[in-house]
């Protein structure tokens, strides 16, 4: 067992409240004021995590007690090694999660705080309401009392008149204030429809997240946080997934950058060797690797890019004839024969499936997916169950090659994106988070 450093998580009633601005600020914070600090996310979250890694300098880790067994939240854990704190980023509200038990709980953020100790910091709206937001807190910090609760930090706070009554509501219901921001539209990241446009596409990203930090500092009592701050007891260290290959090309760019960083992390930890490439910049997956990896990303918004990149297709075709490729939603996509944009321009992709997809149509596809195997995928033999999760408005206008799984949901309903295999070249629309143990 090892030692946790102290943590918080920080969290909110629900989502859009604000709760990121206050994560990059303080993991930011923390950071000037000496500290190593570990950022996590709770939740299958693969945008947050590169926002993390720019303002804490360490690499961010999901914490998922759907998708993850206790072996692997233990190797997440000791991603935390070193750190003088951990910040935990919740997602959406507080306690929610799914309604079937997965693997270790349900998939809130309640359950990732409890698990490591962390209490909570609850991020509340008071837009548009004064000591009536103290109700909401308070019912937050009572729904579960074995979870710790740090306090709040009132967010969009439109004068001190406001601020003091808020207080004041506060007060009377016994709940900690921490600190209070004013309202402020100059600091919401940009947005796109999937969420968070990507760390690597923010036009300037260092600045934004140093006013972020100057902003909590102005207005949160940095040091009540720090104070606030605890560890649970450890949880038994344990080794992270195991690559599927030794030597991996990996697609890396704007348009191909969703992959879990415990992924990754675990690949390396295990002798992998990462070798990345960009499609958009017409660049082919090196010959000599052993697998050719697609993540997920935005080639909807890259279409005639792709398109147009031959090297890159015919690179990845010869690569396919003698050695496994695979994507995942975004890569999954580009694998195939044709991806229309939302102008219903047909651009022709790598053609190694035959799937079409339409952006024109748009459909919200969103959640956890448990898969069952009907044939191998790079580290996986026939029969695995691998759990992930999917997330993505493209819909589906032709998928004749061979299914690739029996894909359900997290209530176990099955789903109709069940993937595609031909030949070495597989795709699926979830991205992975963890294979389940036998």
């Amino acid at each position: 067992m090892m030692t946790n450093p102290p943590g918080l998580m920080i969290s909110a009633p629900a989502s859009g409240t604000g709760k990121t601005t206050v994560m990059l600020g303080l993991l930011r914070a923390l950071r000037d004021d000496g500290l190593t600090v570990q950022p996590y996310k709770s939740g299958p979250d693969y945008i947050d995590p590169a926002f993390h890694l720019a303002a804490a300098g360490r690499p961010s880790f999901n914490f998922d007690t759907w998708a993850m067994d206790e072996t692997l939240l233990g190797g997440i854990a000791a991603q935390q090694n070193g750190a003088d704190i951990c910040v935990g980023e919740g997602s959406m509200g507080l306690f929610d999660g799914v309604a079937t038990r997965g693997q270790s709980g349900f998939g809130s953020s309640a359950e990732t705080a409890l698990k490591m100790g962390w209490p909570v910091v609850l991020v509340i709206d008071v837009g548009g309401q004064a000591q009536s937001a103290a109700a909401t807190a308070l019912g937050f910090k009572m729904y579960n009392p074995d979870l710790p609760f740090a306090g709040v930090i009132l967010n969009r706070v439109a004068s001190p008149r406001h601020e003091r009554l808020t207080r004041l509501g506060m007060e009377r219901a016994g709940v900690k204030v921490l600190g209070a921001l004013p309202r402020r539209g100059d600091l919401k990241l940009p947005e796109r429809h999937l969420g968070l446009i990507q760390a690597v596409e923010h036009p300037d990203l260092e600045a934004a997240i140093a006013g972020y930090a100057d902003f909590l500092r102005e207005n949160v009592d940095l040091d009540a946080l720090k104070q606030a701050a605890r560890a649970g007891s450890a949880m038994a260290p344990a080794p992270l997934p195991t690559p599927p290959a030794q030597r991996i090309a990996l697609a890396r760019d704007a348009a191909f950058s969703f992959t879990y960083p415990h992924l990754l992390e675990g690949w390396r930890a295990a002798g992998a060797e990462i070798l990345p490439f960009s499609p958009l910049a017409d660049q082919a997956p090196d010959p000599s690797a052993d697998l050719a990896w697609l993540p997920g990303g935005y080639p909807e918004l890259h279409g005639g890019t792709l398109a147009a990149a031959q090297t890159f297709k015919s690179g990845l075709r010869t690569f396919a004839k003698t050695k496994p490729v695979h994507g995942e939603c975004g890569g999954y996509m580009a694998l195939g024969a044709a991806l229309i944009d939302k102008e219903g321009v047909r651009h022709e992709m790598a053609g190694l499936l035959n799937l079409v997809t339409s952006y024109e149509k748009r459909k919200f596809h969103l959640g956890y997916r448990r898969a069952v195997l009907q044939a191998p995928l790079p580290g996986f033999d026939t029969g695995a169950a691998l759990r992930g999760h999917e997330f993505h408005y493209s819909t589906i206008l032709d998928e004749p090659d061979a299914p690739l799984a029996n894909v359900f949901d997290a209530d176990g309903n099955p789903v109709p994106e069940t993937g595609s295999r031909k030949g070495q070249v597989t795709g699926t629309f979830f991205h992975l988070i963890t294979g389940e143990t036998p």
